[in-house]
């Protein structure tokens, strides 16, 4: 899909959700400037108060949307606690957007360990070497630490850390966004409906 204003009658011709987001992930890839697969990830702490940051999403299927982080980091910990999460895609070259809401579940440990062995060797030291989310006395501190699991494993392959895997959002709802003049902009919202899809327009 190379034209950016996506229709009305585009909205209503896709059957489900994830044909259509991979076309505009398709788009983004071509018209943002980087990383056109970041995307902001909510979560809620024990208190429901909720947080938010930016990850990249590493696959996606009929399935669900996923993404890798350390399990004892803040997001990491949020999920496990209640298995619920939301993402929400910003392509602002494109002026789309897309939501997604549902439960998570974690990835296998093959797709973990195959994820991980694809990453670039610093990164798979620094997942070793970081304690994410977790108050860093200095700089410094950081940087022996990767010196450390650096000489550690300066020969053959680094294993994958236990708490360092990936989560699947298995979304219940996936909305579709497109700006139009006025702000009277183009809402379509899928709904899981058991093994298919309901399809809803909103007022924007």
């Amino acid at each position: 899909m190379s034209d950016s204003s996506l229709t009305t009658g585009d909205f209503t011709e896709s059957p489900e959700p994830f044909e259509l987001f991979a076309a505009w992930l398709e788009d983004a890839t071509a018209s943002e400037p980087n990383d056109p697969n970041a995307v902001a990830l909510a979560t809620v702490d024990p208190e429901g108060l909720p947080d938010v940051r930016m990850v990249l999403l590493k696959g996606f299927d009929q399935a669900g949307f996923v993404f890798y982080t350390n399990f004892e980091s803040a997001k990491g910990r949020e999920i496990l606690a209640n298995m619920k999460a939301a993402m929400c895609f910003h392509w602002k070259s494109l002026r789309r957007q897309v939501r997604v809401r549902g439960t998570v579940e974690q990835v296998s440990d093959a797709e973990a360990d195959a994820y991980y062995a694809s990453r670039p060797r610093g990164s798979r030291i620094g997942a070793w070497a970081s304690k994410q989310s977790r108050p860093l006395e200095s700089r410094f501190a950081l940087e022996r630490a990767v010196a450390e699991f650096t000489a550690r494993h300066a020969i053959g392959e680094i294993p994958r850390p236990q708490h360092w895997s990936g989560f699947r959002i298995l979304p219940q709802q996936i909305e579709f966004w497109h700006d139009r003049p006025f702000r009277l902009h183009d809402r379509m919202q899928f709904t899981r409906n058991g093994g298919g899809w309901t399809k809803t327009r909103l007022y924007p």
